[in-house]
């Protein structure tokens, strides 16, 4: 059984002291034009003690990828004396400091992009409240936005950082490429999951590119996966599998399946044997680390998770629980924050950007979750 304790080793000659992560979450803690804030800084230090890595939120790699207010921007070397705080910070309390780069797509809108259309593979908006039609992607514009990867990667390795998390999940970008709802392109970028990979395997190329140009040590390149869409027609398990077959052969450090919950499994009939990280981590067969992550709270979850995967990704815990970790490690697990975190929103230690943010975050998935119980207990 493996233990959180134990190191991690990537490929890429990078070296974890410990197998927990600081999940990549969403603060709005950026300044209106996506420059690190002193607030940011220190809310990333903090929770950087016991773990082996933190992967920062999304940071956009072109203006016209910024998905909401407050978010990091890796668009532009201006950026680059914030960023290089923010590494070093992560980094002083012993965590290798992984940015998440990403570019929102059509799950954005005009006010945040300043009255810019949306863009995606394809003219189809999103299935939620209020979503905006996007334009679709020249082929000039998806090399250009490849390229803009690259060009972050370049960043990131230039401001310290250890590595980068690719985020195609949750919806953005290059999810939409590869999902067959976002993406009804008849060109060499849709149709097929050959073509709809296209877009990824150009974008892996960018990246790698960059790293092996600028990179002066070793340096991380991750992936961050969702597993499955609910959309009519959308990514099905099965092709989450094959574009993961896809990915093996990558020179990626390591695989990060979003889940909510890690013993979620898939609303696919056909795979109900056991929850959709296991299937993962079994298709992987001990290519790359797969994380794991989704409710992870306490020991017992933590245990959960490495049953099924080579690494843990703790959220919402070390949001509201900074030194979790160091609680786990010095075996002080009775002072672990285990109140609902509902609960917890106006008595935790957060600054009011934050506090507000999340307490809409958190409510809003309340909501959804009871709304789902409901429809399903008639």
């Amino acid at each position: 059984m493996t233990e959180f304790t134990e190191p991690l080793h990537f490929k890429s000659g990078v070296t974890l002291r410990k197998r927990l992560f600081m999940s990549p979450m969403t603060t709005q803690q950026s300044f209106y034009n996506g420059t690190v804030t002193r607030d940011e800084i220190d809310y990333y230090t903090n929770r950087a003690g016991g773990v082996g890595a933190v992967i920062t939120g999304a940071a956009n790699v072109q203006d016209g990828g910024k998905g909401w207010p407050g978010e990091l921007s890796i668009a532009d070397d201006l950026y680059l004396p914030e960023l290089r705080a923010l590494a070093k910070g992560i980094q002083s309390k012993g965590a290798k400091a992984i940015i998440q780069i990403f570019h929102g797509g059509r799950m954005t809108n005009k006010a945040t992009l300043s009255g810019v259309q949306t863009v995606s593979a394809s003219a189809v908006p999103a299935e939620r409240p209020d979503a905006e039609t996007p334009r679709a992607m020249t082929v000039d514009e998806i090399h250009a936005t490849t390229a803009a990867f690259g060009e972050a990667t370049r960043r990131a390795i230039a401001a310290g950082f250890d590595g980068i998390e690719l985020h195609g999940a949750n919806t953005y970008l290059i999810q939409q490429f590869f999902s067959p709802h976002s993406n009804r392109r008849t060109d060499e970028y849709g149709g097929s999951l050959e073509n709809r990979y296209r877009f990824i395997k150009e974008l892996l190329a960018s990246v790698f590119a960059a790293v092996d140009k600028y990179a002066d040590r070793p340096f991380i390149v991750g992936y961050r996966i969702s597993p499955e869409e609910f959309e009519t027609p959308g990514i099905r398990f099965a092709d989450t599998l094959w574009l993961i077959d896809q990915l093996r052969e990558q020179p990626l450090d390591y695989l990060h399946l979003s889940l909510n919950n890690y013993t979620r499994k898939s609303q696919d009939p056909n795979y109900q044997d056991q929850s959709m990280l296991s299937y993962v981590h079994a298709e992987l067969d001990g290519r790359m680390p797969l994380i794991g992550v989704g409710g992870v709270r306490n020991r017992a979850a933590v245990t959960g998770v490495l049953a099924s995967a080579d690494a843990v990704a703790i959220g919402q815990q070390l949001l509201f629980d900074p030194t979790f970790a160091q609680k786990l490690l010095l075996g002080k697990d009775d002072t672990i924050v285990s109140a609902p975190f509902t609960d917890l929103i106006d008595t935790a230690d957060l600054n009011v950007p934050i506090r507000e943010f999340v307490r809409g975050m958190i409510n809003a998935r309340a909501a959804r979750i009871a709304a789902y119980r409901a429809s399903h207990n008639k």
